[in-house]
């Protein structure tokens, strides 16, 4: 099973391959703002992927399109709703909010 690092916090869970870092941060009581409920209509869910951003899937055009949106933006940002578990481990950063 793929592991999640999340970070700050630095806590590590496993997940599913498939499963989004939303859905993975949601199931471990992780905190992971998701105003929109995970349908890529926001972009409370901003992680920077700091490892292992080659096995997530990649990037579609509404998530493209709602990273232009994110103040903090970084060519590592996805949306964590959107981007989705490969077979091998991932590091995360959750950014603080600009507000």
């Amino acid at each position: 099973m793929p592991k999640v690092r999340f970070m700050p916090m630095d806590i590590t869970v496993e997940t599913e391959t498939g499963a989004s870092i939303l859905q993975t941060a949601l199931a471990n009581d992780i905190e992971l703002e998701h105003a929109c409920g995970g349908f890529c209509a926001c972009t409370t869910c901003h992680v920077i992927v700091e490892e292992g951003e080659p096995t997530l899937s990649e990037m579609d055009f509404d998530e493209e399109d709602k990273l232009d949106e994110v103040e903090l933006v970084t060519l590592r940002s996805r949306l964590g709703c959107q981007a989705k578990m490969g077979t091998s481990d991932i590091v995360v950063t959750v950014p603080p909010k600009p507000y």
